[in-house]
Order: structure tokens, then sequence, then C-alpha cells
């Protein structure tokens, strides 16, 4: 098996072991990402000296005995939202083209102390605002499984770059899909934690209610052994949850007995394609094959989902946008005859046509005289759907179902029908809007070739659960070993 075909928890053996250093699997990912990146265009920063530098000192601290962090000379990648001191850190849009910041992220800060080396900046959707990595202000990404096609977003360089072996584990970000959908897309794991699992400190926020930080990775187990090192309480962070961290780890190969699966019959309507459905049914047989039973629940304001979603959104990005205004943060016009004319021009000219648009719908729905009608509407409906899912889980361990309603589909089919690409959203944005935890782990390949996503869901806190879920899954199936053909 090749070095960067080996899943991240073979690699730590090795390193830990001295079969492999550092700077022999940094190199071999910066290799792969010099051969293929400029077909997948996943990256939008790689500093392949710092990069070397960073494994050179990690073997260098080995060698001499001086105690390792837990993910010693692992490469990770890491979206390019998280605040990374002195490293652009550009959220794929104009408006921070230049920005590098004096802080570290707390997730990032987590990841050197556990000394991962830090390979690169994956692309996205501008501030997060997509679902399919059109929206980035520099150059889409490219599906490494049909470079026609979309990888999901808004998270997609994240989750491509995995796929495509260019880096073994990443860092996404999930507001309402953005970690789950791209997995899905790109036929990887992707796990989106309970609301206040990971620390949201050097995020730049796109909704706070809804963002949660999570791990890319191409197995179960590899999943657990990011999402330990990244979790847990951090006092920067005031929606940061004081709970201890479960070691994921030495519990993901414990069978789950007795496990209850829910079906959600809504979710399997017209809107699904036929493959879509298909593999999801066949994966509910194997967990039945390995001692689940599967009882039909009802999400009733499920329905409502999508609309209050694409509210609340907008209207919590409306507000944490304000701050680029040309003064404070961000991009400054170079032209302009008046303070305001400054503002205007400084925004127009920074921000994308996507977060143009939801800057502007959070805007109304927050103005005087729709505030009542729209925000404060969605946020009652909302907590209904939290209270559907608390009550499903009374009668079940968990949910499952599609991620997404189709494959990838092709890059600019819905560049012109914001609509249908929101409608994407369907099954992944009740997971954020309550609060619980989701993943996303490879059931299929279409008649297309493209790989066809699983999405379990699970209480707050159940992260456990949902990665010895996934990885029973994976010891009975081999999805998660396919991989795209090589460019």
């Amino acid at each position: 098996m090749s070095l960067i075909d080996q899943t991240a928890v073979e690699l730590l053996s090795n390193l830990t072991s001295g079969n492999l250093t550092s700077v022999e699997l940094t190199g071999a990912f910066l290799d792969e990402i010099e051969r293929r990146d400029g077909a997948v265009k996943a990256f939008l920063h790689v500093d392949a000296d710092a990069a070397m530098a960073q494994a050179d000192e990690i073997d260098r601290n080995r060698t001499a005995g001086k105690p390792a962090g837990r993910l010693a000379g692992m490469p990770v990648a890491v979206k390019d939202l998280l605040c990374t001191v002195d490293v652009p850190t550009t959220c794929a849009s104009r408006m921070l083209e230049n920005f590098c910041p004096p802080y570290d992220a707390t997730v990032v800060a987590r990841l050197k102390a556990a000394d991962a080396v830090l390979i690169g900046r994956t692309n996205m959707d501008e501030f997060a605002m997509g679902g399919s990595c059109e929206n980035s202000a520099f150059h889409p990404t490219h599906n490494p499984w049909d470079m026609d096609r979309i990888p999901g977003g808004s998270s997609g360089g994240a989750a491509a770059c995995v796929a495509a072996r260019m880096a073994p584990l990443s860092i996404g970000s999930d507001t309402g899909g953005s970690i789950r959908s791209p997995a899905a897309m790109c036929g990887v794991t992707g796990m989106k934690p309970t609301y206040g699992r990971v620390s949201r400190y050097g995020l730049v926020a796109f909704a706070s209610s809804l963002d949660q930080l999570g791990p890319i990775a191409q197995t179960a187990e590899d999943t657990a052994l990011l999402l330990e090192v990244i979790a847990g309480h951090d006092l920067m962070d005031s929606t940061s949850v004081d709970r201890p961290v479960p070691k994921y780890t030495e519990t993901i190969g414990r069978l789950l007995e007795g496990l209850r699966i829910g079906i959600v019959p809504e979710h399997f309507g017209d809107a699904l394609d036929d493959e879509v459905d298909a593999a999801v049914r066949e994966s509910i047989r194997v967990y039945e094959s390995l001692g689940a039973t599967v009882k039909n629940i009802s999400l009733p304001h499920g329905k409502y989902a999508v609309a209050a979603y694409y509210i609340i959104a907008p209207c919590e990005a409306s507000g944490n946008l304000a701050r680029y205004d040309g003064v404070h943060y961000g991009r400054r016009t170079d032209e302009h005859d008046s303070l305001i004319g400054m503002y205007s021009r400084s925004r127009s000219e920074g921000f994308g046509p996507e977060v143009k648009r939801r800057i502007m719908l959070g805007t109304y729905a927050l103005s005087s005289g729709y505030y009542d009608a729209y925000y404060l509407k969605a946020l009652k409906v909302r907590r209904l759907i939290r209270q559907d899912f608390d009550r499903a889980f009374d009668q079940v361990d968990l949910i499952v179902g599609p991620v997404a309603p189709t494959p990838a589909f092709k890059i600019g089919e819905k560049a012109d029908d914001p609509l249908s690409m929101y409608l994407f959203d369907l099954y992944t944005v009740g997971t954020n809007l309550a609060g619980i935890c989701g993943i996303s782990i490879p059931c299929g390949i279409s008649g297309a070739g493209l790989p066809i996503g699983l999405h379990l869901q699970a209480p707050t806190f159940e992260e456990e659960r949902l990665l010895r879920a996934a990885a029973m899954f994976q010891r009975a199936t081999d999805w998660h070993t396919r991989k795209p053909s090589p460019v």
C-alpha cells in the first residue's frame, strides 16, 4: 500500500515506532499536493518550507527522547477560516485577502500542542456561505472523483484534499452541513460535533449559534483520533461546554449492543435520488445484519428546517459581517469621496454575490417591523425542531438517512438557482438547528462513479456512540476504502 493511502491511525503507528519519519511523511503529502492540486484546487495556501521545518523539528525532538504530542509528525490541513498566527486567513474572500492573524484559534493551538504538521489552508465557500465550494473568491474546488463536479461545501477543500490523498486529516466547519455534505460528495468521513464540544475561539464566524468545527478523515477511527485532540472546554469560548472528552479511540472498536435505529419516512420522498435511496436502504440492512433494530420515527417540524435555517443563519451573518467596513477590519477601497461611500464601496468590492445575498436577507429579516415575523418566529420553530429530536431520541439511539438528495452535481449547474442550492441542505440543517451531532460515512457509489454518503445523527454529546456506529459499518463494508482515480 502506498504511504499516502494508509489511514492516519496506521501512519501514526509507523511514526511512533520509528518506521517512518515526519519528514518522509510530510514530504510524500507535499509531493502529492504538487502533483494533484493544480487540478483539484483544494488548497489556498501551502508553505512547503514551513511544513518541512515543523516535521524536521518533530523528528529531532523524537530522536532526542523529548515527549511527543498525540499527533506527532502527522500532517493536518486546516480550513481557511481558523485564525493562525502570521499565516494568511482569508475565508476565501477578497475582504480578508491580506489578513494574517496575530493569534491562533484554539483548535489550531491544540493541533500545534499535539505536534501536528499544519500542511496547508483549504479552500471553501466565501465566509462558509455555500454548499458547493464554487463561491470562493479565488477559484472553485473540483471533486477528485469527477473534475467537472462540485466537492460539496462549504468545507469543499477540506474534504477534497483527504479524498485525493493530499492530507490524511483535515479540519472543517459545519453551519448547516458544511462538513457532512462535502464528506458525502467526496467519499470520506466527516463529523459535525455537538455545539459546544469543540471551541470556536478563533473561528471567523458565519452564524455563531450554528457554527461548529469538526474532523474530516478517511475512516471513523481516524475521525475519532482527530476529535480527541481538538475537543474540550475552552475558557476563551463562552459557548464551549465544560464536560470531559471521552477517549474515543479506546472505545471505537466496541460493538453497540441492542442498537435502535430511527428512520424518518419523509426523508425518502420524491426529492431523493433513486441511487441514493437504494444505497441508504442497503446500509440500513447492513446495520440490521449487525443486530440493530429499525423503527420509523417522526420529525414533524423538519419540513420547516430549511426555511428556519435560511432566516437564522443570514441574520447572524448580517451581524457578524458588519465589522468588515473598511475601517475596523478587511479591505478598504481606494476610491471614495465620503465616509458612507467608503463603507459602501469597500463592502461591495470585498464581498462576493452569495455573501451579499445573505447579508441582505439577514438585515431585512432583522429590520424594524420584520423581526417578529421572521427571526423571532424562526427561533420558535428552531425550538420545536429540537423538541422533535429529543422525543425521537427517547425511542431510538441513532437517526439514519441520506446526507444529500443526490450525488455531486456539475460545477455551475445550480449557480443561477440559489433556492435549489439551499434545498440541497434539506437533510443536514436540522442537526445544526438542534445542536446535536452528526456524521457522514461513505455507503455506496452511483452509476456515474460518484460517492454516496450515509448520515448518522445522535443526541447531544453522544459523539462516542456515533463513532462506534460508524466504525461498525466500516468494519462490515469497504466503501470507505474506495478512492478516486489519480488525475
